[in-house]
C-alpha cells in the first residue's frame, strides 16, 4: 500500500532540500548504532548516508520497484555491504524484522499515512530498549514547494502525540530542518509496560 499522496520530486531537487549527514547527526544516529531502519528509502538519501556513519547494517525498506532499484544502484555506486535493500509493504505487511532487533527506526516524510500510530508502533517492536525513532516531515506550511496536501500533513504537536501513543518517550520535541522539515527524536523506554 502506498502512502497517500507521497509523490517524490525528482532525485536532484528531493536531495536539495536535505544535508542529509548534517541531519543524521541532529537526529542522533552515529556510530554507536549498529541497526538502522529506513522506512520508506526513496532514492536512499538517508539510508545510504547513514551507512557511511554507522559501522553497523542499514535496512532501506521501500514499496516502490524504482525506488528499490535506484538506492541499490547507488549502494553499488559506494561499494557499501552494509546496505540492504527490501522491497515490503511495511504498511500492510510490517517489516518482517525481530521484535528488539534495531538501535535505530528513520520514519522520514512518511507521516502522513492513514494510520500513523501503526507504523510508529511497528518501530517500536522492532527498536531494542532504548534505541531511537527519527522523524522528520514537511513543515506545517503551504507555501512548501512540496509535501502532502494541509489536510493530512502532520503537525508536530500531532507527531508528539502518536510517538507518545505509540510508547515512545520524547528526547528531541523540534529540530528545525531548513528549509521545509522538521525534526523530532523518541525512545524507546528501558522497561516496557504491559
Amino acid at each position: 500500500m502506498n502512502i497517500r499522496e507521497s509523490g517524490m520530486p525528482v532525485q536532484e531537487r528531493w536531495e536539495s532540500f536535505f544535508n542529509p549527514l548534517t541531519v543524521l547527526s541532529e537526529l542522533g544516529i552515529d556510530n554507536n548504532c549498529q541497526k538502522i531502519i529506513d522506512f520508506g528509502c526513496g532514492y536512499g538519501t538517508f539510508a545510504i548516508p547513514a551507512a557511511q556513519i554507522t559501522n553497523g547494517i542499514v535496512y532501506a525498506i521501500d514499496i516502490d520497484d524504482e525506488f528499490i532499484a535506484e538506492c541499490m544502484r547507488r549502494v553499488e555506486e559506494y561499494q557499501l555491504k552494509s546496505v540492504k535493500c527490501i522491497r515490503r509493504d511495511f504498511v500492510l505487511e510490517g517489516t518482517g524484522l525481530p521484535t528488539n532487533e534495531a538501535d535505530y527506526a528513520m520514519l522520514f516524510n512518511i507521516l502522513h499515512a492513514e494510520d500513523p500510530i501503526a507504523i510508529l508502533k511497528e518501530a517500536y517492536r522492532i527498536l531494542l530498549p532504548l534505541g531511537k525513532v527519527g522523524i522528520i516531515h514537511w513543515n506545517y506550511d503551504a507555501s512548501t514547494p512540496r509535501g502532502p496536501s494541509m489536510k493530512i500533513r502532520p503537525r508536530p504537536e500531532q507527531c508528539l502525540e502518536w510517538m507518545k501513543s505509540a510508547g515512545f518517550v520524547i528526547q528531541k520535541p523540534f529540530i528545525n530542518i531548513p528549509p521545509y522539515h522538521y525534526g523530532i527524536v523518541g525512545q524507546k523506554p528501558q522497561i516496557q509496560f504491559i
